[in-house]
């Protein structure tokens, strides 16, 4: 009896010690949670255990082997966790710089940046960390996800992706109805019973990045000492916490990884800030960083770059833009792998400024030394006063919504000079330069969103400069930039204080409304003269507000007045004033939106343009009580 009893002990520790050593990562000691960097990744070898991959679907298009793969990320709490993801590489392809790419919240692992990389000589592995896939039979849409949880193998729709077994790394949605994607507090779902890191979606992808990392050097065309990281909003972030990894030679993270500083809770501060591991990051990096983004705000750059242990870093920061791009900001990703990974381009280095604020006019002066190792094609000053101290994500209004001047430098003995005319000296002064270059060959990609772009220049940003209201005061600057009823004139660079994600197309959008320089006076009615070859619809769009107006065409100019009472919302209800306006858009069509909560379906206003781009000029106030100037 005493032997069996014996017997049935030895086996019962034998069975728990091969569990042990089957989970990727080691048990908390005494439930005590890891409280650094250096903690939570301890005990963690993502080269260690077998991928076991599987091909779910394979093909060819334009030269270019395209697969779509599940392998073990690893086993928590006793289950399997399995990522999804498509891979790409060139036919016949050897000794490729291997690409790993981390999409955003709400996004796919997509088919066409492994495609487009392919054709540039890269080999690339899009995860499927939340389980959504995009590629030729093979979608794997969020409904498909949850065929897949529910495990209705009966159902034609349903498709093998992402099993992250006993934990949860899903977002948008996750599986676990409670689970708060950034929470490291302890639910069913969660590695540990405590309030951990390892319990964060964003350690549980990161250590999937790390897996897919493993896949990349172990694949037969990927020459291993060349990977890079890349990923936008979240995985942007994720590109951050993954970029610390030895086997990463390059990273370029876009629209986050520099901000996500303000969770409440201390250990998740202390591990899963984007801080903490901003500081582990020596490899060389990119910020892709719009200026008006809500997710890696621009004022949190200068931090991040004096965070990391790189010298070798650039930042590139589209004036006006909230998480998206366009080409010539985008292409900083790939030109930064081809110069880290392929040794086929040089990055001009980054611009340094002087900004001086001692004037005998009260203006400060702006100077930036540029490196001109490549075709200068412009250097421009942009600069806002809608900074504020603490730009917390509670001020996600006046960070989507700031106006930046634009002020076009010239070439001076000093670099490049511009004045800045500031509104109001009692508020803070923000300023960066662009300095943009052409390139000698267009350059092909998979942008933020997988739109295709072609680029035919490319732009590096000198690091922002911030300076408070005091600082401004004790100069003696003045307030020279006056009130203006006229808005745009349409003149010159008038584009450059206007945007758009789609600059093909004739639409613009500008943030002018929301600057003091520009608002409204009392009784004013907004007027715009238009030239049009056609008979058109031109929409107006005002915030959430539009107003349709009816072009006649004939090859002239036709000027329209417009009052609040004109612009209306999805539920035809008039914009009450012009105050707190933020957004002013021309275009052809728009789509109005009922507010949160309202299940009613969007609509479309106006139409398709006819003929060629209609031309606008003097966008300004008029009222009885304000001249316009």
């Amino acid at each position: 009896m005493r032997f069996a009893i014996l017997i049935g002990a030895v086996w019962q520790l034998t069975f728990f010690n091969v569990l042990q050593a089957q989970e990727t990562l080691p048990p908390l000691k005494d439930s005590r949670a890891p409280q650094n960097f250096a903690e939570m990744w301890s005990g963690f070898d993502p080269q260690t255990e077998p991928l076991e991959t599987e091909i779910l679907k394979e093909w060819e298009e334009e030269g270019v082997v395209l697969r779509v793969v599940r392998f073990r990320i690893g086993i928590f709490k006793g289950q399997k966790a399995q990522l999804a993801a498509v891979y790409g590489f060139p036919k016949g392809g050897r000794k490729l710089p291997g690409l790993l790419q981390i999409h955003g919240g709400g996004q796919y692992a997509d088919y066409k940046a492994c495609l487009l990389n392919a054709k540039r000589g890269y080999a690339t592995l899009s995860i499927a960390w939340a389980g959504r896939i995009s590629a030729p039979k093979y979608g794997v849409s969020p409904e498909i996800v949850k065929l897949f949880w529910e495990n209705k193998t009966d159902d034609p729709n349903y498709k093998l992706t992402t099993d992250w077994g006993a934990v949860d790394g899903y977002h948008a949605p996750s599986r676990n109805p409670g689970n708060v994607f950034p929470s490291a507090k302890a639910g069913s779902w969660t590695l540990d019973a405590v309030e951990s890191p390892r319990n964060s979606g964003w350690f549980l992808c990161a250590v999937a990045a790390r897996r897919g990392l493993t896949f990349l050097e172990q694949q037969p065309e990927v020459d291993p000492d060349r990977l890079g990281v890349y990923g936008h909003s979240m995985g942007g972030k994720l590109t951050v916490m993954t970029a610390p990894d030895p086997r990463v030679k390059a990273a370029a993270p876009s629209c986050g990884g520099i901000s996500d500083r303000d969770n409440q809770s201390s250990l998740f501060q202390s591990t899963i800030g984007d801080d903490v591991s901003l500081k582990e990051i020596s490899v060389p990096i990119i910020f892709l960083s719009p200026a008006n983004d809500f997710h890696g705000r621009i004022r949190d750059l200068p931090s991040a770059v004096e965070e990391i242990q790189s010298e070798d870093w650039r930042v590139t920061c589209s004036a006006h833009h909230n998480h998206q791009d366009t080409p010539p900001y985008e292409v900083a990703t790939l030109l930064w792998f081809d110069q880290h990974l392929k040794k086929t381009f040089t990055f001009p280095q980054t611009p340094t400024s002087v900004l001086k604020l001692n004037a005998t006019d009260g203006i400060p002066s702006f100077t930036v030394h540029a490196d001109s190792s490549h075709p200068i094609v412009s250097v421009d000053a942009f600069y806002t006063q809608h900074g504020k101290p603490q730009d917390e994500p509670a001020e996600h209004e006046n960070t989507m919504h700031r106006f930046w001047h634009h002020v076009e430098m010239k070439p001076s003995k000093e670099g490049w000079t511009a004045k800045l005319p500031v509104s109001n000296p009692d508020k803070p002064l923000w300023v960066y330069a662009n300095v943009r270059y052409s390139l000698d060959d267009p350059v092909t990609g998979a942008g933020y969103y997988y739109r295709t772009y072609t680029a035919n220049t490319f732009n590096v940003s000198s690091l922002l400069k911030m300076i408070e209201a005091d600082e401004l005061a004790q100069a003696d600057v003045e307030a020279t930039l006056k009130p203006s009823t006229t808005i745009e004139s349409f003149a010159g660079d008038w584009e450059k204080e206007w945007f758009t994600y789609r600059p093909d197309e004739w639409a613009r959008t500008t943030h002018k409304l929301y600057d003091a320089t520009y608002q409204a006076p009392t009784n004013a009615s907004l007027s715009l003269e238009i030239f049009a070859d056609e008979a058109n619809k031109l929409v107006i769009l005002i915030d959430d507000h539009a107003a349709v107006v009816e072009l006649t065409g004939q090859k002239k100019w036709q000027t329209v007045n417009l009052s609040p009472k004109d612009f209306k919302n999805f539920s035809e209800e008039p914009l009450p004033n012009w105050n707190n306006t933020k957004r002013l858009t021309l275009s052809p069509t728009e789509r109005l939106r009922p507010k949160r909560g309202d299940a009613r379906a969007s609509r479309m206003i106006g139409k398709n343009w006819i003929g060629p781009d209609p031309r606008f000029r003097n966008l300004r106030w008029v009222s009885s009580t304000a001249e316009s100037r």
